[in-house]
């Protein structure tokens, strides 16, 4: 429990990835004066390389949308107040829900993937293979160097993909990728809720930016704030990208004028 009255942050993580991908973003808002969270996904406190070492880890693919969003809810019950919510990816998604939910003073969605009912043949074509519908469900997935490249950090140097890979990358549920068609998934657009920005990028080969702006676009409450950025060349992984910092200061930007 949290002393101060600091407004807190908390780093929802995406699909895929280790929540050590928020270790400056934690820095830069905390140096702003927030409190920080960047809780990792269940079974998935361990290094990138550990989690793929361990692959595959029956825990891991055991992991729903059910069962993360009973997760950061039962967190975010522990705080003193509710927290702001940036989320990445999959986080985004599970920003909009817990969003809808009540459950965050408002909400980041960073090159979300979206919720049910939203989709075109692009992302469905990138997640094909991870979603496995003709394997097992029991057996989580792990991405392949050459599927990070071209999904989640293009136009990076060759090094630097090679690097955030062997840094970032983990095993993923199957299942959790296949519940972003279920009911648990759908979002209620007409709802009231807290402020929302949602932030594409131009370079995002996974979740393109015409469908994030299709997510933005469908909120239709009047009296709520919902916002959409784009910034130009921006990769999938932007969170560790060069320019993250251009970013992290458009948010922080957009907090001090909202919160």
């Amino acid at each position: 429990m949290y002393l101060t009255k600091q407004k807190t942050i908390m780093f929802i993580t995406g699909a895929f990835v280790s929540h050590s991908c928020w270790e400056e973003w934690k820095d830069f808002f905390e140096n702003k004066g927030y409190k920080t969270v960047a809780p990792p996904w269940p079974h998935k406190n361990e290094s990138a390389e550990i989690l793929r070492k361990e692959h595959p880890n029956s825990k891991i693919a055991l992991i729903n949308l059910e069962s993360l969003l009973d997760y950061y809810t039962e967190i975010i019950e522990k705080l003193p107040e509710k927290p702001i919510l940036i989320g990445h990816s999959y986080g985004g998604l599970l920003t909009q829900l817990l969003i809808q939910k009540e459950l965050g003073s408002a909400g980041i969605c960073i090159n979300s993937i979206p919720p049910k009912g939203i989709i075109n043949f692009s992302f469905f074509k990138a997640i094909w293979k991870p979603l496995g519908f003709f394997t097992s469900a029991k057996k989580a997935f792990l991405i392949s160097f050459q599927e990070w490249q071209n999904n989640f950090v293009n136009q990076m140097p060759f090094e630097e993909q090679k690097n955030s890979y062997e840094k970032f990358a983990i095993p993923e549920s199957k299942l959790v990728l296949r519940d972003i068609f279920s009911k648990a998934a759908k979002i209620n657009f007409k709802k009231k809720h807290n402020p929302l920005l949602f932030i594409s990028g131009s370079g995002d080969t996974f979740t393109s930016s015409s469908l994030h702006y299709l997510n933005y676009k469908k909120y239709r409450n009047i009296h709520s704030i919902t916002c959409y950025k784009e910034f130009k060349d921006n990769n999938h992984l932007v969170i560790v990208q060069e320019n993250w910092q251009n970013i992290a200061v458009f948010i922080a930007d957009c907090l001090a004028k909202i919160t």
